[in-house]
Order: C-alpha cells, then sequence, then structure tokens
C-alpha cells in the first residue's frame, strides 16, 4: 500500500547537488533548502556530488560582484546542524581535499573542514532510504 502525504504534513527530503558554486543550480539548491527548513520540513542529508564538491570547498574565491555560494551553504550547513557530506571518490577527482585525505596522498592543499563531511555514495543511498523524497540539482 503505498503511503498518502497530507497537504501541509512534514516532508523528509534528500538533497543532491551536482553542479559547482558559480552554477545557478546551486542557488536553487539553497534557495530550496532553506524554504524546506522555513517551512517546517526536515532535510536528512545533504549530499555533494560530481561537481558539486566544489560547494563544500573553502579554497573556492568568489569575485566582488557575486555571491559566495560555498560560503553560503557553510553557513548554513552549520546554522542548521545539517548532515552536509562531501562525496569522496568526486571530491578527489577534484582535488577537494579533507586534511586526513590530503595526508594519505601527501597533498598540501586542505579545502574542506568542518562541517562537511567526505564519504561515499552508500550515504547517498541511505538519504534516501530514510527520505520522502530525493530532490536532485544540475547534473546531466
Amino acid at each position: 500500500m503505498a503511503a498518502v502525504l497530507l497537504i501541509g504534513s512534514v516532508m523528509k527530503f534528500a538533497i543532491a547537488l551536482f553542479s559547482a558554486a558559480h552554477a545557478p543550480s546551486s542557488r536553487r539548491a539553497l534557495l530550496f533548502a532553506q524554504a524546506a527548513l522555513a517551512s517546517g520540513h526536515e532535510i536528512v542529508r545533504l549530499f555533494f556530488y560530481q561537481d558539486g564538491v566544489y560547494n563544500a570547498a573553502s579554497s573556492v574565491v568568489t569575485p566582488q560582484d557575486e555571491q559566495d555560494l560555498p560560503q553560503q551553504w557553510r553557513a548554513f550547513v552549520s546554522d542548521n546542524r545539517l548532515d552536509g557530506v562531501v562525496c569522496i571518490a568526486a571530491a578527489l577527482r577534484r582535488g577537494v581535499l579533507n586534511d586526513e585525505e590530503a595526508q594519505r596522498y601527501q597533498r598540501s592543499a586542505v579545502s574542506v573542514e568542518a562541517p562537511w563531511a567526505l564519504s561515499g555514495l552508500g550515504q547517498l543511498h541511505d538519504a534516501i532510504q530514510d527520505a520522502d523524497r530525493l530532490i536532485c540539482f544540475g547534473g546531466a
């Protein structure tokens, strides 16, 4: 039997972001996430995949006349104590590293720090199982 969601009921969302910080879909994803929480819904996990990992990188420098989406995402995740997961394989491929991975691969650049966690695609799968809806932004 299919579950029926009543209008006004609380939804649990998993959000996956596939596009880089300069892409319009990254801003749309942030606005959606903010609106979801403001409407009383829950976000079980934010998962950053493919070029979406750049949204978690502290090394991104945003031009002064543009919005600093990596900083806005970082503040949003921290302020709301959300589970922000960055795909480790996509991050490594793009040189987006936390301290542990930088040491493991003998790289000097660390660009992912709290509140972000590097983890695998299993985290996306788990989030999908816990959520009522998976909402994806960006990608092919």
